[in-house]
This record gives structure tokens, C-alpha cells and sequence, in this order.
């Protein structure tokens, strides 16, 4: 079992929770404000680490075993995302999905780091 945080449909309520294939969900956590968060294309949500001017990004933290990650999370991701390690807000380390470097100066991305939150940025309520 791995730490994943995710942040976008992945999330309660998002159209890909199915993906996790009944993984449990620990908690609603917050990323360290070490990242920038983009909309790619209005499509899903992409984190990116950054030296100056980080945000924190709301999101959640699931239980997820290594099979569910292999076989359903990672093929699923579209390919502007990578498998990366990033921080939470209470220092623990977690899995997540974020944007490959070299794609930070795409036209397709929208900053919403100061939103930090993919369902509000959709205006999608939060599921219980």
C-alpha cells in the first residue's frame, strides 16, 4: 500500500474514483505551498513544484495498494502527468500525479494556484 494524494476527478464524488478500486480514503489533506496548480486545458488539474511563490492544493489522501496503482491509477493518467512525490501541508510524503517539467510553459495551462482547489475552480459541490 502506498500514500496517494489526489486532487482532481480521482477525488470523492469525481468521475475516476472508480479507478481506485475501493481503496480507502484516509483524508482530506492540503500539499505544502511548494506548488504551482494549472488547469490543463480544462480537462484535470496538474501540480508542479516551484522555488518561489507556492500555493498549497487541497485534494485527498487514499490507501492505495501497488497493483491498484499499477493497473488502473498510472495507465489512466493522461500523459501530460508523471508519477512524482510531493509534500503535505503536515510534512508527510505522498504519491501524486504531477505536470512533466518540461510542459510548464504550455498554452494549454491556466494558474489556479490562488483557487488551490479543483472542485471549486469546476464549481463542483464536494461529495460527502
Amino acid at each position: 500500500m502506498v500514500l496517494m494524494f489526489l486532487n482532481g476527478d480521482g477525488m470523492r464524488g469525481g468521475r475516476l474514483n472508480g479507478q481506485l478500486d475501493g481503496a480507502p480514503l484516509l483524508r482530506a489533506a492540503r500539499s505544502a505551498a511548494k506548488y504551482r496548480y494549472y488547469s490543463v486545458g480544462d480537462r484535470f488539474p496538474a501540480m508542479l513544484a516551484t522555488s518561489d511563490e507556492g500555493r498549497s492544493v487541497l485534494g485527498e489522501v487514499y490507501d492505495v495498494p501497488m497493483e491498484v496503482l499499477r493497473d488502473n491509477l498510472i495507465p489512466n493518467e493522461p500523459p501530460e502527468l508523471e508519477l512524482g512525490l510531493i509534500e503535505l501541508e503536515d510534512g508527510t510524503a505522498c504519491l501524486a500525479t504531477v505536470l512533466r517539467p518540461n510542459l510548464a510553459d504550455s498554452p494549454e495551462l491556466t494558474d489556479i494556484s490562488d483557487i488551490g482547489d479543483w472542485r471549486a475552480y469546476r464549481g463542483i459541490p464536494v461529495a460527502d
